[in-house]
């Protein structure tokens, strides 16, 4: 069964003017409680709030929840509008978890580090590279401003999945990057498109 849920979470209090329900829509897998944490969500809508200006649309967030383990799908798209929340798998980096526990140890925004940066991001152009599809993200944090410069992008990756799970109880890691299943990769690129929030924290 994929390792995904989408359910209805109820309105999350940002109003409607927030802009046009923008999010195709995409069948549910499996239906479980949401592993999204309120503290988290609040503090993702606090920052959507700080950086309104750089985000120009609102209407669907991003929130990796990096508090929990890799074979958990801790990547949350919450549509600000309807409240529903749809939640995948995705990598960290090796640098954040250098002995594979599937457990991020730490954020870094140091180039090289192949680590996983914590904040909040803008996703910028999507363009095709060595991973295939992807999309660019500018960091909008001083936990994250390297992003850009490191390469920090959305991405599909072949270690990110069920069958790694089956294999090894956890997914593979990145290299800083925002790495999904290669299935679940147009749904992110589609929904979590230019302009959007992607909020990166430990719940």
């Amino acid at each position: 069964m994929k390792r995904r849920t989408i359910l209805k979470t109820g309105l999350l209090g940002l109003g409607s003017g927030l802009g046009a329900l923008a999010s195709p829509g995409f069948p549910a897998i499996a239906r479980s409680p949401s592993l999204l944490d309120p503290k988290l969500l609040t503090r993702a809508k606090a920052a959507l709030e700080k950086h309104s200006l750089s985000i120009s649309h609102q209407d669907v967030i991003g929130i990796a929840d990096y508090a929990l383990h890799s074979a958990k799908p801790r990547f949350h798209l919450v549509d600000m509008v309807s409240g529903r929340t749809t939640s995948l798998l995705v990598a960290h980096g090796k640098g954040s978890d250098k002995k594979h526990t599937g457990w991020l140890q730490h954020f870094s925004n140091v180039p090289g580090s192949e680590a996983s940066s914590g904040g909040s991001y803008l996703t910028a152009e999507a363009y095709v590279g060595k991973h295939g599809q992807s999309r660019r993200l500018t960091g909008l944090e001083p936990s994250n401003d390297m992003a850009y410069q490191r390469a920090i992008v959305i991405h599909g990756a072949w270690y990110v999945g069920d069958k790694m799970l089956s294999q090894q109880g956890k997914i593979g890691r990145s290299q800083g990057c925002f790495a999904f299943a290669e299935t679940d990769l147009n749904q992110i690129l589609q929904r979590l498109g230019t302009g959007r929030l992607l909020y990166a924290d430990k719940g």
